[in-house]
């Protein structure tokens, strides 16, 4: 582990005490200790939202794109993993792609993902889901025909819930980065840096 890394956090803060936040931070902070209640507990997003006094309105912004905007779960983790990928997250990759198989997307998907592979073949929506994250991130430009193919499958309100759930984690993985946020013991690196 690097040096300027603190082993309880496992990123370059401390965790705060509980004692010295503020009401929304101590609720923060029980969330983030309450087995199953986020993928990481406070080692990891919860842990670095502590510090964030947005925080109350980036987590309800994830929930909502998360949970309440309609995708389906399939499609969500398509759409994290896809941008885990492009930002190369291993933290996030290693959260979601359990997530990911639980929520049943197939294998080859995720290693189509994972291995920047061509989409070719896969399920349209899942193809253009991953190629939509793939041309935001790379080329900073989306193809006229990604976007109308989106569109017809998605809708334009879906469509867009869709981006705004990949800049919600090209956002974290921006924090992940800058606290070099370290993977849990347990989990070894799924992802291949390349």
């Amino acid at each position: 582990m690097p040096s300027d890394i603190d082993p309880q956090s496992g990123m370059r803060l401390p965790l705060p005490r509980r004692e010295d936040l503020d009401e929304y931070g101590k609720k923060n902070y029980d969330r983030g200790t309450t087995p199953g209640a986020t993928i990481m507990g406070l080692q990891g997003p919860a842990g670095i939202s502590l510090y964030a006094k947005g925080a109350p309105h980036l987590q309800a912004l994830n929930r909502y794109l998360r949970f309440e905007a309609g995708l389906a779960p399939r499609i969500r983790e398509i759409t994290i993993l896809t941008t885990a990928r492009e930002m190369d997250s291993q933290f996030e990759w290693a959260a979601h792609e359990p997530e990911a198989l639980k929520e049943g997307v197939p294998q080859n998907v995720i290693e189509v993902i994972k291995h920047r592979r061509s989409t070719e073949g896969l399920d349209q929506a899942d193809a253009v889901v991953i190629e939509l994250g793939r041309q935001i991130w790379r080329d900073h430009k989306v193809t006229s025909q990604t976007f109308a193919t989106a569109k017809g499958i998605f809708g334009p309100n879906m469509l867009i819930d869709i981006v705004m759930l990949m800049g919600n984690y090209a956002g974290t993985a921006a924090l992940l980065a800058t606290v070099d946020m370290q993977l849990h013991p347990h989990h070894k690196p799924l992802l291949p840096m390349s």
